[in-house]
């Protein structure tokens, strides 16, 4: 049966140091301790230039009049519940309860990234991993649009924004994983090409085998990063832990943190022939989500962090049902 990396986590924490994560709890990234290259430092390890990846850069934030709230319902087996109404929900920021001001379950157009891994330890995986990203686009939107990011020693955009499938297929099929990797840059890029999305719904599905060992960027910087940027991340763990060095320890527990404060999930993956199920199970939760929509009572322009939690009250006699949504997001400053 397929488990969120929520439940997994916990089963190895014990045996390998992990620390648990608490299903309902906020989500603290602990930044490794990584020594940066000078701020103007805008070339990787090869020398080519890549002004997306410059440091300390911050994205975007715009006012916020009516804040959009994505949330996946799910049930004790894991299972997508739909028909949910609107005085079903509950959405708390600061403590206080908002009034929804609009409620929508329809299939509306994503603009998707995905986060792929080439390093060299995706050798024995690389098949089963092209076969879930084709699996996964098979839910697609016709309106939707996708862009390809590589990783290894280094992320590389392949194809920017486009709506064709084919282009990220052909573009994948050449992958020969290699080096070490850098998914926390990886995640860095991809979040800043959301910049140029055209729609309002924006998600990122990462696909890896284990932890970050080559990024510029520490762990504290992508989580301000994906905090501001109103962007669903999804994650493919294919973590083996057994003889795993510090960073793939820690692998699971960085992916959950990050997916975490979004609203999207990391999925453990125990054999590369699990990722198609999987990535077809994260595309039919991004196609019956509920959208919710209100205006902040604190209408102050602060830029401040304001907490959400989306609660969910079961109809009669139906079991607890698990929520996934963001946990925040940052106030306007005009």
């Amino acid at each position: 049966m397929l488990r969120s990396i929520a439940a997994v986590v916990s089963l190895l924490a014990g045996s390998f140091g992990i620390p648990a994560l608490a299903q309902n709890a906020d989500v603290h990234v602990t930044p490794r301790e990584v020594r940066l290259p000078p701020a103007d430092a805008t070339s990787d390890s090869s020398g080519t230039t890549d002004p997306e990846l410059r440091l300390h850069s911050k994205p975007l934030k715009k006012d916020v009049d009516l804040v959009l709230v994505p949330v996946t319902v799910t049930d004790p087996m894991d299972r997508i519940v739909a028909g949910l109404e609107r005085d079903g929900f509950v959405v708390i920021e600061n403590g206080q309860p908002q009034q929804i001001r609009s409620f929508s379950t329809e299939d509306a157009p994503i603009s998707l990234g995905v986060i792929f891994d080439v390093s060299a330890s995706m050798k024995d995986k690389i098949e089963q991993s092209r076969q879930a990203v084709l699996e996964f686009f098979r839910t697609a939107n016709p309106e939707d649009e996708f862009f390809l990011v590589t990783f290894s020693d280094n992320p590389e955009l392949l194809v920017n924004f486009t709506s064709s499938i084919d282009d990220i297929q052909n573009r994948l099929s050449n992958a020969n994983p290699k080096g070490a990797t850098s998914l926390l840059d990886a995640i860095y890029l991809g979040v800043n090409r959301m910049r140029d999305a055209r729609n309002e719904r924006k998600a990122l599905l990462i696909i890896s085998d284990g932890g970050d060992n080559h990024s510029r960027y520490t762990e504290a910087e992508i989580a301000d990063m994906v905090r501001e940027a109103d962007v669903q991340i999804y994650a493919m763990g294919l973590f083996n832990l057994r003889g795993a060095t510090r960073e793939e320890l820690h692998g699971p527990e960085l992916l959950a943190g990050i997916t975490g404060a979004t609203g999207g999930q990391t999925f453990f993956i125990q054999s590369a022939k699990e990722l198609p199920e999987v990535a077809t199970k994260i595309g039919i939760e991004l196609r019956n989500q509920y959208l919710l929509g209100y205006s902040p009572a604190n209408a102050a322009h602060d830029g401040k962090w304001r907490k959400i939690r989306v609660k969910v009250k079961p109809p009669t006699g139906s079991p607890h049902l698990r929520v996934y949504a963001k946990t925040g997001y940052y106030a306007a400053t005009e």
